[in-house]
Order: C-alpha cells, then sequence, then structure tokens
C-alpha cells in the first residue's frame, strides 16, 4: 500500500515541469483527450508570483509515478473556498494501491494550508466507471443538479471581444 516508505508527494517546482508535463500528457493519451499542455504552457501556468494552478508530482524514488493539477475556487453555497482538481494521475502499475488516494490527500493538505479551503470539487467522464468507483469509495458525490459548462477558444475570444 501507499505511501510507502520511497514515496514522495511534493508540490511542483520550476525544475519540474517537464515530469508534470509527460505525466499529464500519459493522463491524456489514456483518456483519449487532445493535449495541449506543453511544459511551456503549464511553466506560464504554474510557476510565478500569482499561479494559475498548482501540480502535485508523486515519486517512488526518483519515478514519477502520479501527478495532480489543482486550481482554487470559492463557493457561495458552500461559504468557503475549496479546490478544484482539474488532472488526477497514477502509472498503471501504482494502481489499486492507495496512491490515488494518497494524492488527494496531499491536495486536500495544500489547499487548506494555501486558500483554508474546506471542500474539493473534480469531474469525471460518465463512461470513466473505475475512476467513478474510486471516486464512490472515497465519499465523493455526485452533484447531480451541476452540469458542466465550458466556453473554448472562438465562443471565448468572441467573449473578450477579440473575435478570431
Amino acid at each position: 500500500m501507499w505511501p510507502s516508505e520511497t514515496l514522495d508527494i511534493s508540490p511542483v517546482r520550476a525544475e519540474d515541469i517537464g515530469d508534470l508535463a509527460r505525466a499529464l500528457e500519459v493522463l491524456s493519451a489514456d483518456m483519449g483527450d487532445t493535449h495541449r499542455a506543453t511544459a511551456d504552457v503549464l511553466a506560464r501556468a504554474c510557476v510565478g508570483d500569482a499561479p494559475a494552478c498548482h501540480g502535485l508530482l508523486a515519486r517512488d524514488d526518483s519515478t514519477v509515478v502520479g501527478a495532480a493539477l489543482m486550481s482554487p475556487i470559492f463557493s457561495t453555497t458552500i461559504g468557503a473556498a475549496g479546490v478544484y482538481v482539474s488532472d488526477l494521475w497514477v502509472a498503471d502499475a501504482a494502481r489499486g494501491q492507495g496512491l490515488g488516494r494518497a494524492l488527494l490527500r496531499a491536495v486536500a493538505e495544500l489547499a487548506a494550508r494555501k486558500w483554508q479551503a474546506r471542500f474539493l470539487k473534480l469531474t469525471v467522464y460518465a463512461e470513466n466507471t473505475s475512476a467513478r468507483a474510486f471516486y464512490d469509495r472515497l465519499g465523493f458525490g455526485m452533484a447531480e443538479r451541476d452540469l458542466t459548462c465550458l466556453l473554448k477558444a472562438d465562443a471565448f475570444n468572441d467573449l473578450l471581444g477579440d473575435p478570431q
């Protein structure tokens, strides 16, 4: 079971961006998703005075076996800050050993320390039954009233007033 004595889960620093990018690229490939979060994109988002997101890497010795990417959020219905986990990846060889739970705990600890977060939110693909079962075991509930709305690319630019 994770965490083993050699497991380290730590926040991503500038020198870790390449490892984070590779882990998230594997996740995207596993999910059949388009992947545009290059190391350069992630460096701009995760590093600096006001990062848009934060990453965690899980290493067993020097091998990356897990990753999480998160951002702060705030809920007026809960009346508290929270954390949104946009990406959670565990290497195939490390699955089923508690690493996903350990990563989410590290996310919660970081968010509670940085933003006084009191809840964790994430989305899961409806067809990803193994991930849904994992989240069910952890006690996540499906937010039945929530529908994810996404304004992308051209429509986002239109909203900004700069159609391309």
